[in-house]
């Protein structure tokens, strides 16, 4: 009788475990991670700093508990995309000129980084869309700090303090460049900045 209990036990924990990892081999989207994140995870869980766990122990944890939120694999996909996104943001400083090829041209606009990569967390009127996320209009807000500080908060990901959750590292769009990061700034501060 253990024995087939045993089994079953083995073999219900086990179909799932299929399914997910099938599920690991398209791309999440970290942007809607974090919406999704908010939406489900955030309810009952505070955030910690994502770099506290390696990528591979996220996957383990969010499979976890995809079940008991309810999320689909596109759902898990998106929010594994949100928690691993911290995991190794490039070190690099902007400032100094010393850029790669890829990361000196502008390929988007303030406005379409915006668009896509900001806009999920921070809203289209730049006060935020979940609970934590800092409102950009704002006397004494996330603008009032100097353009280094918030290009190196939008490089490395940043968590405010009181906040839930953190940024994730360039706003969980990894291929940003140097340039469009400057355009995103620029563009926030004339669309929310008083």
């Amino acid at each position: 009788m253990k024995n087939i209990l045993l089994y079953t036990l083995l073999v219900n924990l086990s179909l799932p475990l299929a399914g997910f990892s099938a599920d690991l081999s398209k791309k999440g989207n970290s942007a809607v991670g974090a919406k999704v994140w908010s939406d489900n995870c955030g309810r009952c869980h505070n955030i910690r700093d994502a770099r506290e766990l390696r990528d591979d122990q996220w996957k383990t944890t969010v499979f976890h508990m995809r079940v008991r939120a309810g999320l689909t694999g596109q759902e898990t996909r998106d929010v594994i995309a949100f928690l691993t996104s911290t995991n190794n943001p490039p070190r690099r400083n902007i400032f100094s000129g010393s850029s790669s090829t890829s990361s000196s041209k502008t390929k988007l606009s303030g406005k379409q980084v915006y668009n896509q990569t900001c806009i999920a967390c921070h809203g289209e009127n730049g006060k935020g869309t979940l609970p934590g996320v800092p409102d950009f209009t704002r006397n004494k807000g996330p603008l009032a700090k100097n353009d280094k500080t918030l290009i190196k908060n939008i490089t490395d990901g940043y968590q405010g303090p009181g906040s839930p959750m953190a940024m994730p590292a360039k706003g969980g769009k990894a291929d940003l460049s140097d340039n469009e990061i400057r355009a995103v700034l620029v563009y926030i501060r004339r669309e929310f900045g008083k």
